[in-house]
């Protein structure tokens, strides 16, 4: 019987324990000046995300595809006025560029693009349709870098750009069968972000390409090994020993290098 792949791969080999969830969120005593841009925070990775940083004291701006009825909406009145809610589909370029216009006056510490679908587990290369193919490769690739090269005028020089990416990206570690067009799409991501990174050489920005771990959310399902707060919290922690350093890394959620 074929064992289902992490999607990342990392996570198979160690995995914390687990904490408890908190639904409330904490009010920092002193709340920071600090301020993240996050993109698709409706649910799951992307709203774990949110929750973090505003427990930290952040101001957090995210962006969801609809105008109420969210588990972020849900946040508002807890956040102390720190959570902008943004409605934005970043794979409509007309919306990303209308965002960057309300936006554009603002500056983020960080700026983080959280987006991801799959298709059939299963599914081949050779069952995949060509809409089904093209729908993974706009949500997972395209648009976030389209994201990440409209919105990275508004980090400043001390900020960071992090793409959430996946263990399942990684070229030299794709030996299992399965997930074969989101493997693909992550692939491509990060050879996009790659090539980003090597436009911009001597940007004192720090960029990172995530790999959360197998977490049980809508998308990684109910076997996987992660729990939410096994990943994020460790995960923001990765994202704040990494600030200062200039150049990109493919990091897991623990802070190790992920092979490309």
């Amino acid at each position: 019987m074929r064992v289902p792949p992490c999607f990342d791969l990392l996570s198979c080999r160690q995995r914390p324990k687990a904490a408890s969830p908190g639904e409330l969120i904490a009010l920092p005593t002193s709340p920071s000046e600090k301020r993240l841009l996050l993109f698709g925070a409706s649910r799951g990775l992307g709203l774990a995300i949110a929750k973090e940083y505003l427990k930290l004291g952040w101001h957090v701006d995210a962006t969801v595809r609809t105008g109420s009825g969210t588990a972020l909406h849900d946040l508002v009145g807890k956040a102390d006025g720190r959570l902008d809610i943004e409605i934005v589909d970043i794979t409509d370029l007309a919306q990303v560029t209308a965002l960057h216009g309300r936006l554009w006056s603002k500056r983020f510490d960080l700026l983080f693009v959280n987006a991801g679908v799959k298709n059939d587990d299963a599914e081949t290369i050779a069952d995949v349709s060509t809409e089904g193919f093209v729908r993974v490769m706009v949500t997972n690739a395209l648009s976030p870098m389209r994201v990440v090269e409209a919105f990275q005028d508004l980090v400043p020089p001390t900020g960071a750009i992090a793409i959430m990416s996946s263990g399942q990206g990684s070229v030299s570690n794709n030996e299992t069968v399965g997930y074969e067009v989101y493997r693909a799409s992550k692939a491509a991501l990060n050879t996009l972000m790659r090539s980003f990174a090597a436009r911009h050489l001597g940007d004192p920005r720090t960029l990172l390409l995530l790999a959360p771990g197998w977490v049980r959310t809508d998308m990684g399902g109910p076997k996987a090994r992660l729990s939410i707060q096994d990943s994020i919290p460790n995960l923001v922690k990765v994202i704040e020993a990494q600030e200062g350093k200039s150049g990109l890394q493919y990091l897991d959620y623990l802070g190790r290098a992920v092979s490309w």
